[in-house]
């Protein structure tokens, strides 16, 4: 591959061969099944091909077709585990690779937005990339001062080709939906398309990562690369080594998943608290396991995270309507939930629901806020994925009823992915430490007594 396609005409052609490629295989696997061999054995074959066809083209064409393809990754729990299978490891390899652009290129931007003599700035600049993503690619390198680096350089013409893939997914997106059940994709990449601009300046994902550095410096269990050097198109930020999420994910111990779930959720969590900000592209291969400083306690193991370039701005921390909805439903307070659902806009004025099917409808969602210690698995989240996919079922039908307001369009995204990812972990996390620490509203104020005076009246 020699460059990032670029021309619209060929990234159409390429992501419209997709839904023929679909159509096709469903076609020849009714003739294998007609031809005698059995359905299941067919279908598996099948499913397979089109992971291997779906992903491939997403992870070539990079820009908004693999960004695509990295927020489906976190959902492949949600999948029937005889259908995930095909597509995990297809999945996965969107989380930390793709093909690369050529040296020349990469050299050609540096040139053009660090100036001619950009080598100055290095002591080393390794050509090979050690990371590949949806809008640009990373290189190791020493700074002039001697720290090692990390060299985000973005793809040329990757607005051009980010736009142009998140229009013509769009046009397929219906298409797209069996592979995650009980998710509308079209929303997904309406919010995607909304976001394009802020992710291709790296002076806002700069400014983003001081101010988490800044908050995060002195935390003992999240740490967050410091940035170096930021001009257009090119970001330098501080070398992190330590062991990828989706390593963890696929051969971690017992210990470093649950450690790993417990320091995602906090940093969920915290983050909007300590920052005003939520890290809002929370796929795996944004963090990292970082074994304890010296003299930490054994097994204590820090959670590293990169790539700020997409956040949520919340000044305030998260809305306090999600901590104090989620506590009265916890409390069985269908009353208060409804009420506060409808004042919120999840419920429509023109919408009437019965308050105890909603409360119904939300307690199996919020089943890991009810425990000190909720051990997160695929087969759960496929069980709330076919509860509310279900056409059939009431959670499916009071789902299409409720309303998700555009202010929380992002906050629920993250969420739902932070879950995909505790769920490919299996982690036993600890939800209610984090949700009470860190979640306006989850904790009920309690009144302050009335000062009395001296003489008791």
């Amino acid at each position: 591959m020699s460059d990032l396609p670029r021309k619209a005409v060929t990234r159409t052609a390429k992501l419209a061969a997709l839904p023929l490629g679909f159509a096709g295989r469903a076609t020849w696997g009714l003739g294998k099944r007609i031809g005698g061999r059995s359905a299941e054995l067919v279908a598996r074959e099948v499913q397979q091909r089109t992971a291997d066809q779906l992903f491939k083209t997403l992870g070539e064409l990079k820009g908004g077709a693999m960004k695509l393809g990295q927020a489906l990754s976190v959902f492949e729990s949600a999948l029937p585990e005889e259908v995930a299978g095909p597509y995990r490891a297809a999945l996965t390899k969107l989380q930390e690779a793709a093909p690369p652009l050529p040296a020349h290129t990469v050299h050609g931007v540096l040139a053009e937005r660090m100036g001619e003599d950009w080598r100055e700035y290095f002591l080393e600049f390794e050509d090979k990339p050690s990371a590949a993503a949806s809008i640009g690619q990373v290189h190791r390198g020493v700074w002039h001062d001697g720290r090692e680096v990390a060299v985000k350089v973005q793809y040329p013409g990757a607005g051009e080709a980010l736009l142009s893939d998140l229009t013509q997914l769009s046009r397929f997106a219906r298409l797209l939906g069996p592979l995650i059940p009980g998710m509308d994709i079209k929303p997904l990449i309406k919010e995607m398309r909304d976001r394009v601009s802020e992710e291709l300046d790296y002076e806002l994902e700069a400014q983003a990562q001081r101010v988490h550095a800044t908050e995060f410096a002195d935390d003992p269990d999240v740490v967050i690369p410091g940035v170096v050097h930021q001009s257009d198109q090119v970001l330098v930020t501080e070398w992190m080594d330590g062991i990828p999420l989706a390593d963890v994910i696929a051969d971690g111990t017992a210990e470093q998943r649950d450690r790993a779930g417990q320091l995602l959720a906090r940093f969920l969590f915290s983050g909007p608290a300590r920052t005003g900000l939520l890290h809002a592209d929370p796929h795996p291969g944004n963090f990292r396991l970082l074994p304890e400083e010296e003299g930490a306690s054994a097994g204590a193991w820090r959670l590293g995270v990169l790539d700020f370039g997409t956040v949520d701005r919340l000044p305030g921390g998260l809305p306090g309507t999600i901590g104090e909805s989620l506590r009265m439903t916890l409390e069985g307070d269908a009353a208060a939930v409804y009420g506060l659902l409808r004042e919120e806009g999840f419920v429509k004025e023109s919408i009437e629901l019965e308050p105890d099917e909603v409360l119904d409808y939300l307690l199996p969602i919020i089943e890991p806020a009810q425990v000190e210690e909720f051990t997160f698995s695929r087969g759960w989240l496929r069980d709330q994925a076919a509860r509310i996919a279900d056409p059939r079922s009431p959670a499916h039908q009071l789902g299409r009823q409720l309303n998700l307001p555009p202010s929380y369009l992002l906050i629920h995204r993250v969420t739902l992915s932070t879950i995909g990812v505790l769920c490919q972990l299996g982690a036993a996390v600890r939800l209610r430490d984090e949700l009470e620490a860190w979640l306006p509203g989850f904790v009920a104020e309690t009144e302050e007594p009335e000062p009395v005076a001296e003489d008791g009246v």
